[in-house]
């Protein structure tokens, strides 16, 4: 009888966890200088996450979002980039030049991670979690063009997606980072 008790807590344990959902913090990732970054770092900051491209039509957003981050910094907000080479090739160059681009052109102090894959087979793990419901627990979104932001929440938890037509300036942003 001890036997059947303790293999159905154990298959009860293993279900328990394997139906929890990710979060955020449970991905590592690489930044634009190739070092590994844990996400963990950014427990308790609200994060707008964003695919950005140095060639596309929104590339002025990066002036916006430095604004945003600046302006949030202090409020526990932080705003991350990951370059994106999957529409149109829009950010064809080297972690050098992206690094030195957003620096020189909009001087970016956000972090800016290494360009990723976002779309089909090998989408970045991190991404595929921003995009499929089923790993986030939340929602679908499949990421159309560059400039897409993800909010996630200060728990890691997926709160929200907005379309690249979406300004970093606009007041739904600023309302979330403040709760209001």
């Amino acid at each position: 009888m001890k036997k059947a008790i303790f293999l159905f807590l154990g298959i009860m344990i293993a279900t328990l966890s394997f139906s929890q959902k990710k979060s955020f913090y449970d991905f590592k990732v690489k930044d634009i200088d190739g070092k590994e970054v844990d996400l963990k770092k950014y427990k308790s900051k609200k994060l707008l996450v964003v695919n950005v491209a140095s060639e596309c039509g929104y590339t002025p957003q990066y002036k916006d979002l430095e604004a945003l981050y600046k302006r949030y910094k202090d409020s526990n907000f932080v705003v991350i980039g990951f370059p994106c080479n999957d529409f149109n090739g829009q950010e064809p160059g080297s972690p050098a030049e992206i690094k030195t681009f957003c620096s020189k052109n909009y001087g970016v102090t956000f972090p800016i991670m290494e360009k990723i894959v976002i779309k089909g087979k090998d989408c970045n793990p991190l991404y595929s979690w921003l995009q499929h419901k089923e790993e986030n627990g939340v929602q679908d979104n499949d990421v159309k063009w560059n400039f897409n932001k993800f909010m996630v929440s200060e728990n890691g938890e997926w709160q929200g997606y907005l379309p690249s037509k979406i300004l970093p300036s606009d007041r739904v942003i600023s309302d979330w980072i403040m709760d209001r």
